[in-house]
């Protein structure tokens, strides 16, 4: 217990949870939030999935990597250092375009809002680029586990704050372009956590020596690797079946099971949030005792499950209740989901190209994220959102499958995530 408290209680790990809430705060607000606002004001639902692919970003993020490897920002980086100064700089760029989008409405500039979630969307995931590096190069192996919990506990935090609390504060409140410009101040708690930030031991590795070392090394350094191709479908298929049940959840909740916006972003997220901590706090203790493949494997299937949650919303009368317990089940596994997911990403990286590795792996990840909208979309309209639901049980299959055959790889990741006894 004390070494647990130990390690939770490390400067690192509280600037990995302001971090890990700078680096949720946009994404809702290009992915979730952006939807409830396409929804009240009365968008198709086809537009709708379509532009879930202002996210793209997080996608191809890996390519533009390199260069974030390679070169400290101007100024900044010769006063915060390379990592922390691109975060500084991405954060304020970010808190400006957020504010932007402010100005305008869905109706009659969707053209114009959709340029500026795009560049909201790839300033994030440039942020994110530098985020996970410096956690891959701060953190010790020791704090691997508590730092995936920390992280995913500021991620989602963050986005239960620009999702559920953003719908509320819209609804009774500011309306969406109030909120919008709210949550561009909200980046600077990403600001505090920057300057909270330690610089790794021994002020981390060094920058690649030339970008063609930066582009080329970090490729040749994981596909040396046995089992490399094995991993990288693992990452695409892991959360495959949470990211389809989630992809249209606002609107779900929305149109399909009768709720308002105020009711989705109070409930929900209330729920949503308590069950997120609790999920990403128990994922980061039950990894010290049971291991990275275990973990991987028993919350992946809890992750699978917690699918049919929504199916029952789907078939079940109209309630707050059914709601708030199926929303509950949802974050709770999928926090310990992304709780051994984020561990076994980190697990990967080498120190050397963290940046770049980690952004590629990361944005593995998102493929799913990204792209299952317009199917999803198109998968409602064709089947029902309740048989819909049941796919995205069936679509997680694939994935745990590939996990069992993969169980030696990944248990000999193992020894450097389990913490000292």
């Amino acid at each position: 217990m004390s070494a647990l408290l130990a390690v939770f209680g490390s400067r690192r790990m509280a600037a990995t949870l302001l971090l890990g809430f700078a680096s949720g705060l946009p994404l809702a607000l290009t992915s979730g939030t952006l939807q409830a606002w396409m929804t009240v004001e009365g968008l198709d639902l086809k537009t709708i999935g379509f532009m879930t692919l202002v996210g793209q970003a997080y996608v191809f993020k890996f390519l533009w990597s390199p260069l974030l490897d390679r070169y400290p920002p101007p100024l900044a980086g010769g006063l915060f250092g390379r990592r922390r100064g691109w975060l500084i700089a991405f954060q304020l760029a970010l808190a400006a375009a957020l504010g932007a989008m402010a100005l305008f409405d869905p109706r009659d500039a969707l053209g114009t809002l959709a340029t500026l979630a795009v560049a909201v969307a790839f300033l994030s995931a440039s942020q994110d680029i530098v985020y996970d590096a410096w956690r891959t190069d701060a953190l010790l192996p020791v704090e691997r586990g508590a730092g995936a919990a920390l992280m995913v506990m500021g991620y989602r935090g963050a986005m239960l704050v620009s999702g559920g609390l953003a719908l509320w504060i819209a609804d009774v409140w500011l309306g969406f372009r109030g909120t919008y410009a709210l949550m561009a101040g909200l980046m600077l708690v990403g600001v505090a956590g920057t300057l909270l930030a330690p610089e790794p031991a021994g002020a981390g590795p060094a920058a690649p020596r030339s970008l063609a070392e930066a582009v080329v090394g970090p490729m040749k350094a994981f596909f040396a690797k046995r089992w490399a191709l094995g991993f990288l479908l693992l990452i695409v298929l892991y959360k495959l079946g949470d990211a389809f049940a989630v992809a249209l959840s606002t609107t779900f909740l929305i149109r399909g099971a009768g709720f308002s916006p105020g009711e989705v972003g109070l409930v929900n997220k209330t729920f949503g949030l308590f069950a997120t901590i609790v999920g990403a706090l128990a994922g980061g203790a039950l990894m010290a005792r049971l291991g990275l493949w275990r973990s991987l494997f028993l919350f992946g299937v809890a992750q699978m499950v917690s699918n049919l949650a929504y199916w029952a919303l789907a078939v079940l009368p109209k309630s707050l209740t059914t709601m708030a317990t199926a929303v509950a089940i949802e974050n709770l596994c999928g926090g310990l989901g992304t709780a051994a997911f984020v561990a076994l990403l980190t697990a990967l990286c080498d120190r050397r190209f963290s940046a770049t590795q980690y952004a590629l792996l990361s944005a593995l990840s998102a493929v799913g994220r990204v792209y299952v909208g317009p199917a999803s979309g198109w998968l409602v309209e064709e089947i029902g959102w309740a048989s819909f639901f049941l796919c995205t049980v069936a679509i997680a299959v694939p994935g745990l499958l590939l996990l069992i055959g993969m169980r030696e790889p990944v248990r000999r990741l193992e020894p450097a995530d389990k913490p000292d006894t």
